[in-house]
C-alpha cells in the first residue's frame, strides 16, 4: 500500500473511534511477509550478478568444504548398506539444511539481512558461469587441435574416462554436462532458493554434492548410495523439466527451433537412464540440432545410451552454442526464480 493510502486509512480510523484504528492495525502489519519475499527475491538476483561476475573461488569455495566434511564423514560410516547411507544422506543433509534455517532465523524481519544472507549463499551454490567458462576452455582445446588438454580438463565437467575420446566423443561429452548442469547448477538451487530461501539453496547443493560423491552405481556406492542417489533424483523432478522447457523456448538462440526441441524432448526425454537428466539433454540436442547419447565409459564400468536428437554428433562449434543456451536458460531461470520469491507473501506469515 502506498505511504498516501496507508496515512489516509490511519486518519479514517482516528475520526472513526479505537475500533476502527484497531482494524486498520493488522492491515499496516501485512507487508511484513511480502518485504521478505522480496529481500529473498534481491537477494536470488544479486547472488545471480556475483556469479557472472566471480564465478566459483579457486580456493576455499564452500561447496568444496562441505564435500571435505561429507568424506570425513564417509569415512566413519561407510558399511556396504542402504541403512549406513540413510544415515550419511541425512547427516550431511540435515546439517547444511539446518545452517541455512539458521540463517532464516538470525534474519526474521530484517530484510537487508535475508537479502544478503541469500545472495551470498546463491553465490555460493551456483554455478553457472564456471560451467561456461569450462566449455569454452575445451572448445578452445579441441579448436587448436589440443586432445590432450581437452582430454586432461573433461573431468572438470563430468566422471566419463576421456583417455580414449576423440575430438567428436571429447565435445559430445561437453555438450551432454552442459545440458546436464545447466540443471543441477544454475536451474535447481535457484527454484529451491525461490520455494524455500536459503535453506533450500544449501539443502539442495548438498543433496546434489552428494550425489555426485556417492549416488554414482559402482560397487562401492550401489548400497551406501542409494539414498543420495534417490534424493537427488526427487529434487531435481521439477527443476530438470523446467530446464528442459526453458531450453525449448530459447533454442533460437543457439540458431535452432523451439519446435524441433519440443519435439526431440517429447520423444526422447523419457529414454536416458536418468529421470531428470534425460530432459535436458534431450531438449538441448532437439535445440542444437544434433545427436546426443552413446557409450560412456567412467573407470572400467562401460554405459551404453539410447541416442537423443536426429543430426550428427556434436561438433567442436556446437560447445559455444550450447554454452550461449545455457546463459540464456540460466537467466530466465533468474529472472522466474526472483519473480516467485517476490510472490511469496500470504504462505508463510512468520518469516
Amino acid at each position: 500500500m502506498p505511504p498516501v493510502f496507508r496515512r489516509s486509512a490511519g486518519a479514517a480510523a482516528a475520526v472513526a473511534g479505537p475500533a476502527a484504528a484497531a482494524a486498520v492495525a493488522p492491515a499496516a502489519a501485512a507487508p511484513r511477509p511480502a518485504r521478505m519475499g522480496v529481500a529473498t527475491a534481491a537477494g536470488l538476483l544479486a547472488g545471480a550478478a556475483a556469479d557472472a561476475l566471480f564465478a566459483d573461488p579457486r580456493r576455499g569455495h564452500p561447496v568444496a568444504l562441505f564435500g571435505r566434511a561429507a568424506a570425513a564423514l564417509e569415512r566413519r560410516l561407510y558399511a556396504d548398506s542402504r541403512g549406513r547411507g540413510v544415515l550419511h544422506t541425512t547427516l550431511c543433509v540435515g546439517g547444511a539444511t539446518l545452517i541455512g534455517v539458521a540463517a532464516h532465523a538470525l534474519t526474521k524481519g530484517r530484510p537487508v539481512a535475508r537479502a544478503a544472507v541469500t545472495a551470498a549463499a546463491t553465490w555460493a551454490v551456483l554455478g553457472g558461469t564456471t560451467l561456461g567458462r569450462e566449455g569454452a576452455y575445451l572448445a578452445a582445446a579441441l579448436e587448436r587441435g589440443d586432445i590432450a588438454a581437452a582430454r586432461a580438463r573433461l573431468p572438470h565437467l563430468c566422471g566419463r574416462d576421456p583417455s580414449r575420446l576423440d575430438e567428436g566423443e571429447l565435445a559430445r561429452a561437453t555438450v551432454e554436462s552442459i545440458a546436464e548442469n545447466t540443471s543441477d547448477a544454475v536451474v535447481a538451487p535457484l527454484v529451491w532458493g525461490a520455494v524455500a530461501g536459503v535453506p533450500g539453496l544449501l539443502g539442495y547443493r548438498a543433496i546434489n554434492t552428494l550425489d555426485a560423491m556417492v549416488g554414482h552405481r559402482s560397487p562401492r556406492y550401489a548400497r551406501f548410495g542409494w539414498a543420495a542417489a534417490r534424493l537427488d533424483d526427487a529434487a531435481n523432478l521439477l527443476p530438470a523439466r523446467l530446464t528442459a522447457l526453458l531450453t525449448v523456448l530459447a533454442a533460437p538462440v543457439a540458431g535452432g527451433s523451439a519446435r524441433r526441441a519440443l519435439a526431440v524432448l517429447r520423444r526422447d526425454g523419457h529414454r536416458h537412464p536418468s529421470p531428470n537428466a534425460g530432459r535436458c539433454e534431450a531438449a538441448f540436442a532437439g535445440a542444437l540440432g544434433v545427436r546426443l547419447g552413446g557409450t560412456n565409459a567412467y573407470g572400467g564400468r562401460v554405459e551404453h545410451r539410447p541416442h537423443l536428437g536426429d543430426g550428427a554428433r556434436p561438433r567442436v562449434s556446437d560447445i559455444a552454442r550450447s554454452v550461449r543456451l545455457a546463459r540464456v536458460v540460466g537467466l530466465a531461470a533468474t529472472a522466474l526464480a526472483a519473480t516467485a520469491a517476490a510472490a511469496r507473501r500470504g504462505g508463510r506469515r512468520r518469516q
